[in-house]
């Protein structure tokens, strides 16, 4: 099987540029590349994504639970990897770079419970996306830690319509301290990106460098 390599990160912490970034890299290093993006925004795997993000199902989001949320996410998954990367997965050689995976439904739907009950939710939602479903099981997870109230002005910036997720501070701030909690217990790589009350996150060459770094070790332990 290829590699399978997962970027996290609350909305606004840099992932989409650092997946550009890091998919760029591989290609000088002479890798074979493919990268995804979830939700899959405007496939048919995505529709319940969205009507659930534009608040068709309430306008918090902890009006849909954690596995319903779950399972709309871990559907557009599937959908996007029997229609369109399995091939590329199955190819030794190439590396599949993720802008989001399974991992993301882990300290989005996470933030939504109780602490008693993290590992009960954990060990349902492993079991289902790469038990049931058979999703691949990523190689290494990276997540791109920044505060909440940074994320919350990157997102300001961005200027697009804000999501039931983004409009939250609350599920925001939440959000964070499960990826954290995810972090320690599954062993994902954290790579700072942004200190507490700044107005900037760290420079993108900074925080690809210690990605690149952290990324080299999958190759190297073959």
């Amino acid at each position: 099987m290829g590699k399978l390599i997962v970027l996290e990160g609350l909305d606004g912490s840099g992932k989409g540029t650092q997946t550009d970034l890091l998919c760029e890299w591989l290609r000088k290093c002479g890798r074979k590349v493919k990268k995804i993006d979830f939700p899959h925004y405007g496939s048919e795997g995505a529709a319940l994504v969205e009507l659930y993000l534009k608040g068709g199902l309430g306008g918090s989001p902890f009006d849909t639970n954690a596995y319903a949320a779950s399972m709309f996410y871990a559907a557009d998954r599937y959908v996007s990897y029997r229609k369109e990367w399995m091939a590329d997965y199955n190819d030794p050689d190439t590396v599949i770079v993720a802008n989001r995976y399974t991992t993301a439904n882990a300290y989005h739907q996470l933030s939504k419970l109780d602490e008693t009950e993290y590992k009960t939710f954990l060990d349902w939602l492993w079991d289902f996306e790469y038990g049931k479903l058979g999703l691949p099981v990523p190689d290494m997870v990276l997540l791109l830690d920044m505060p909440a109230s940074l994320s919350e002005k990157m997102v300001d910036r961005r200027g697009a319509e804000k999501d039931i997720h983004e409009l939250d501070k609350d599920y925001l701030e939440k959000c964070r301290n499960a990826a954290l909690y995810v972090a320690r217990t599954c062993r994902w790589m954290v790579i700072p990106c942004g200190d507490e009350g700044s107005d900037l996150p760290y420079p993108r060459e900074k925080i690809l460098g210690e990605i690149t770094e952290v990324v080299e070790t999958v190759f190297s332990s073959k």
